[in-house]
């Protein structure tokens, strides 16, 4: 049987998809490892989840996210062979976002993180996230990337992570605590 590691990323740099070597250190890369985190933030939102529309909404992100990833590690001249998500599953995601929004009550202030596990871990998802979005965003400004659509997604998917830590709040029967203060909690 052979072994599980290559060794091909002992010199520093990585493969493409298509053909090519970067840096580990390459803004695509970093992009790339902050999709794979949230995905991986994502899925421990999933493990920690009840709400019902919750762990099946994240599994078809999660998927999603690998597909994106795919685009993002494609060498420029091969990127159309490697995109797989249309402007489809964006609708998709905003019309997920929307039936969420009818679940929950969006406050109007800040919220604060950790009402309840599932909560806290969908928190620290959108953080993630949107950290992906912002390396998404320097490769678009760079011209590392041509299309827009993966920033549009994670944009999206931002708010859906939002949605559905209000959701995992209120269904665990947790008020979502604000950020600021009332006149009733100074002491």
């Amino acid at each position: 049987m052979a072994p599980f590691y290559t060794r091909t990323g002992d010199d520093g740099t990585t493969g493409m998809l298509g053909e090519g070597r970067l840096p580990k250190h390459h803004a695509r890369i970093e992009a790339l490892g902050d999709l794979d985190e949230a995905s991986a933030a994502l899925g421990l939102g999933r493990s920690l989840s009840a709400a019902a529309p919750t762990a099946p909404l994240l599994v078809e992100v999660q998927r999603d996210l690998y597909r994106l990833m795919a685009e993002v590690a494609a060498a420029p001249k091969h990127v159309e062979r490697f995109r797989s998500l249309d402007r489809s599953r964006l609708e998709w995601l905003e019309a997920q976002a929307r039936a969420l929004e009818a679940l929950v009550q969006v406050p109007d202030e800040f919220i604060l993180p950790g009402d309840c596990p599932a909560g806290a871990a969908l928190s620290l998802a959108r953080s993630v996230v949107r950290r992906a979005e912002r390396r998404i965003s320097a490769l678009l400004a760079g011209g590392d990337l041509v299309d827009p659509f993966p920033l549009q997604y994670l944009n999206r998917l931002s708010s859906v992570c939002f949605l559905l830590e209000l959701l995992e709040n209120q269904h665990a029967g947790r008020s979502t605590s604000l950020a600021k203060k009332t006149g009733a909690e100074t002491g």
